[in-house]
């Protein structure tokens, strides 16, 4: 049983896709529950990194929802560093040889000064959960300096597919066009906030593989941005959605899903992985909205 990989928030949205690349790659990663490690529990942390003695560790748990965030500040600040904290420190006593893939956001940077954003850019995190990842990012940095330890810090941008929660934007637009749907209504009336504000989504199967690929190449430590490279509105989304769905859909305003400091458009570049691992997305826009659609359907069924 040594040697496996290991996974923290496996059972989360890209959890289980990283789990699923991972199995695809005759690998059997150890991904232990909250109710089996206690992520703020450093002994615990050390007890489990033991155990396992891991060649690769992938740390992906986090409280990563921005209204969540804003909600309770001081719960997603100091868990999700202390979470951080314990893994990398687990990893420097118990399997220092082991490479870590700490997974960030592209949230980390803010409102960009030049478009496509690369990883030199500097950080100017606009919500409380960007700035917890921000503090996340610089202390693996910080680990990787230190101590010589092989870290390498994702900052991926929007991710969406089949299985994301509805307090997302797909997966907020996906649900309500299935709960439309499964009322047999005619027409969707989708409520959601500003429409025209722009992201970099990438389906999140590919984000998975995107992981498994730096570990894989042996991708130098450092940050990597995890994107398409091309801005797209929700006013957009709402029209692949239109054209996935078999009756109309149609869009609302609410107040209450407009996000204060909201960035207007952000795109990065992906440039840097691609060199080290020869990743670049391989799937679609189209094909992440239909099956996260499709996905609703079957939860919701």
């Amino acid at each position: 049983m040594r040697g496996r990989p290991l996974v923290t928030g496996g059972a989360g949205f890209s959890g289980a896709w990283v789990l699923a690349e991972l199995r695809s790659r005759g690998q059997d990663p150890m991904a232990p529950d909250r109710d089996e490690l206690e992520l703020l529990d450093l002994d615990a942390v050390r007890s489990a990194v033991r155990a396992a003695a891991p060649t690769a560790v992938y740390h992906l748990a986090a409280q990563a929802s921005v209204p969540a965030s804003w909600e309770d500040p001081r719960s997603t600040l100091l868990e999700n560093l202390e979470t951080t904290l314990n893994v990398l420190e687990a990893v420097r006593e118990e399997a220092p040889s082991a490479v870590i893939v700490v997974a960030g956001s592209g949230e980390v940077y803010g409102i960009p000064s030049s478009l496509p954003v690369e990883e030199s850019a500097p950080l100017r995190p606009q919500n409380p959960y960007a700035v917890s990842k921000a503090a996340c990012d610089l202390l693996a940095a910080q680990y990787a300096d230190a101590h010589g330890m092989r870290v390498i810090r994702t900052r991926s941008f929007n991710q969406a597919g089949p299985g994301q929660s509805e307090l997302y934007v797909l997966g907020t637009l996906t649900r309500q066009v299935a709960e439309a749907e499964a009322r047999g209504d005619d027409v969707a009336a989708i409520r959601l906030g500003n429409i025209d504000s722009k992201r970099d989504f990438t389906d999140v199967r590919d984000v998975a593989r995107a992981y498994a690929d730096l570990v894989d190449a042996e991708a130098s430590p450092g940050a990597y941005n995890l994107c398409s490279g091309q801005a797209v509105s929700v006013r957009d989304l709402l029209d692949l959605l239109g054209r996935a769905a078999p009756i109309e859909v149609r869009h609302e305003i609410d107040p209450e899903r407009v996000r204060a400091h909201d960035v207007p458009e952000i795109r990065g570049s992906a440039e840097r992985i691609r060199a080290e691992a020869g990743w670049a997305p391989k799937i679609p826009l189209e094909k992440t909205v239909a099956d996260a659609l499709e996905s609703w359907r079957e939860r919701l069924a």
